[in-house]
């Protein structure tokens, strides 16, 4: 009897979170030198604000757990209860923080029409409600970049500069969600300087394609990163010897932006191969950086069918809805993972049953 079954090693495309640390950065974490970050002791943690700051061109930041909580105190700082934030209607912060706004700072969001996750002037205008009583109070404008559920595009810097003088002659605070900020830098070729020259405060994730193991940061001037430190600590996020956790993040950033290249290199063969495969669509024109959504036929399976027919094989995506599904490169994939991942979805799509037809909102 032939044994049929295919054994592949496994290749996780769910997210750029999925990362591992890499061996010279296990190095760099294991002689780290710590102290008591909760009363600034830390200098590993130390060096790293200062460090970001300088590339940011700011006056100070602060070491968090997560990029929600660095969102979120971006949000606490700037905002008082029964203030609105205006945000792209698939942004970050409205959708996938679980109410953070709401929750902690009694801010409403304003969920604004954009393109591919990006906002431009006229939409702003069309939504835009002047200060009264009998609305929030708009207080703060929050961008993505590179957007997520946007697909990863980056904002072209005449645009991105356009929406942030309209949001300043409005009287808004400014901040942006930079998760994926070295990815927009590397593909759109401007500065991490560029970026921030016009914003009251950002967050950079060093989890996601710098391959850091935990932690994000939040960057401003030195009173809001202030405040935002005893933010920190009223929501759990103040820790001990964290320096661990940032001599992974100083190793990233003077080991792991570049890089980031190949990401969108491998992203755009990934999109191109998943183009071939009948009962797949997808516009490879739309890969700009290292996040692709493609969607899969309603005859051939839900985007839950097919995420559970890979798993099967190794092969690990994200369902986005019904049909949409997610896939992104990042450091722990390479150019052969890539081949198999085709491969293995070549194979498999026509055997997908439509037994289940569900929605994941996984992120």
């Amino acid at each position: 009897m032939t044994n049929t079954t295919h054994k592949t090693p496994e290749i996780n495309l769910r997210s750029d979170t999925e990362t591992k640390p890499t061996p010279a950065m296990r190095e760099a974490i294991f002689h780290a030198v710590v102290g008591d970050d909760m009363v600034g002791e830390d200098p590993t943690t130390n060096r790293l604000e200062a460090m970001v700051a300088e590339m940011c061109g700011m006056e100070a930041a602060v070491f968090a757990p997560s990029g929600t909580m660095t969102n979120q105190l971006a949000v606490k700082v700037h905002c008082q209860p029964g203030d609105e934030l205006y945000i792209e209607e698939h942004g970050h912060i409205a959708n996938y923080e679980a109410g953070g706004p709401a929750l902690l700072s009694g801010v409403t969001c304003k969920h604004v029409k954009g393109s591919f996750g990006m906002l431009d002037v006229e939409e702003l205008e069309k939504a835009w409600r002047p200060p009264s009583i009998h609305f929030p109070t708009p207080r703060l404008l929050c961008l993505e970049n590179t957007t997520n559920i946007g697909g990863g595009k980056a904002y072209p810097l005449d645009q991105y500069l356009r929406v942030c003088e309209w949001g300043r002659n409005r009287g808004l605070k400014l901040h942006l969600d930079g998760a994926r900020v070295f990815n927009a830098v590397v593909a759109r070729g401007y500065t991490l300087r560029d970026i921030c020259d016009p914003l009251d405060s950002i967050s950079i994730c060093l989890s996601k394609g710098l391959g850091c193991p935990v932690g994000s940061i939040l960057v401003g001037n030195k009173e809001d990163m202030q405040k935002a430190r005893r933010f920190r600590k009223v929501f759990g996020g103040a820790m001990r010897q964290v320096g661990i956790l940032a001599a992974a993040a100083i190793y990233a950033l003077e080991n792991h932006i570049d890089r980031l290249a190949d990401d969108h290199k491998l992203a755009k063969v990934l999109a191109q191969g998943l183009a071939t495969v009948p009962g797949l669509k997808i516009n490879v024109d739309d890969v700009e950086t290292n996040i692709i959504f493609f969607e899969v036929d309603p005859a051939v399976g839900s985007a839950t069918d097919f995420v559970a027919q890979m798993s099967k094989h190794g092969l690990h995506f994200y369902a986005m809805g019904r049909q949409r599904i997610r896939a992104l490169t990042h450091l722990d994939v390479n150019a052969t993972q890539i081949q198999q991942a085709l491969e293995i979805v070549r194979r498999e799509t026509p055997h997908i049953r439509q037994n289940q037809s569900s929605t994941s909102a996984s992120y």
